[in-house]
């Protein structure tokens, strides 16, 4: 099924230039390898010189590419492609019908108690368990679990394999060995959240585990019990987040970085891949603590000398204290 450029922008808004509203558009895609039939986009600049050879039907770019865009062809221009692009992503799908119906599958396990909203989707082999609430225009693809009385929000979309609402990690140790502290709270979920495959959301000791309105998470994340994000954060696939830690709004943290327990992370902080966050952090900004990768003798060198560094501080500090120390007593 096509889509005729006239649609796409009067659905979206962009100005059109260089071609006709009644242009065919057969596909979305990328501009090296965009045919005649697709519309593509231009977002980073890296990627001009790709503009010019493209054999798109029509390019999507920013006002400052836009004379360099009619050079080869039609464009919609628009402020943000990217953007431009993501909505189009959403219009392709709306017309082509790829939303899942809603209602719940044959196959899915509801508990009577449980409130599943009329226009919500709940897949194959999911199970929402005693007094879960799912809601309005919310998505669970296949083998999604809610545990008892976690309540996930509106336009939400849980991808196979979530898990919501499973047991957080609580145990007190007497003599050695270990005695299970009930996981007695639950999870709460708010609107427009997306969940990867395979991501686990634990439920709270006592309070709540909570996910504020619009986080995204991808797959193969771990949030611990009592974590608290905030609204529009967003995690890359493998990192995860110890108990009971606080993340603001608005921040990004990315794949396989790791946050301990018991933290606050302020709004806008941004973590880079593989660090691990150990300490709090009050203001915003981008914080990395990735050692670099090297060849490995080289990298066992520096590490060897890094394990030094506080013996080496000390010596240096001992000094300093000499040489301050050194005229006083040559005067007396």
């Amino acid at each position: 099924m096509s889509v005729r450029l006239g649609q796409v922008v009067d659905a979206l808004g962009g100005e059109l230039h260089g071609a006709g509203r009644d242009t065919e558009i057969a596909r979305i895609a990328p501009l090296d390898s965009a045919g005649p039939d697709a519309l593509s986009f231009l977002n980073n600049p890296r990627y001009q010189s790709q503009l010019a050879t493209s054999q798109a039907a029509c390019v999507i770019v920013a006002p400052a590419l836009r004379e360099a865009a009619l050079a080869r062809g039609a464009c919609i221009v628009t402020p943000d492609p990217y953007v431009y692009f993501a909505r189009v992503t959403q219009l392709w799908a709306r017309l082509h019908g790829r939303g899942a119906a809603p209602g719940v599958h044959p196959s899915a396990v509801v508990h009577e108690s449980a409130q599943v909203h009329p226009t919500a989707s709940v897949g194959p082999l999911c199970v929402v368990e005693r007094g879960a609430v799912i809601g309005a225009h919310t998505r669970l693809a296949s083998r999604v679990t809610v545990g008892a009385d976690c309540a996930i929000g509106e336009r939400c979309i849980l991808h196979p394999g979530v898990v919501i609402g499973a047991d957080g990690f609580g145990f007190a140790n007497e003599g050695g060995v270990w005695i299970k502290i009930e996981q007695l709270g639950a999870v709460r979920i708010g609107d427009d959240v997306e969940i990867g495959a395979n991501t686990c959301i634990d439920r709270g000791a006592l309070g709540d585990t909570v996910i504020e309105d619009g986080v995204k998470l991808d797959n193969l994340i771990q949030i611990a019990h009592n974590v608290h994000i905030g609204k529009n954060t967003a995690m890359a696939g493998c990192s995860a987040v110890a108990g009971s830690t606080t993340i603001g709004a608005h921040c990004t943290i990315a794949g396989a970085a790791s946050i301990v327990g018991h933290l606050q992370l302020a709004d806008n902080v941004h973590v880079s891949t593989n660090t691990v966050v150990t300490h709090s952090i009050s203001r915003p900004g981008h914080y990395t603590g990735v050692f670099p990768m090297d060849e490995n003798a080289q990298w066992e060198k520096n590490a060897a000398t890094l394990r030094q560094l506080y013996r080496l501080r000390e010596r240096i500090k001992a000094l300093e204290r000499k040489n301050q120390d050194g005229p006083a007593a040559t005067q007396q």
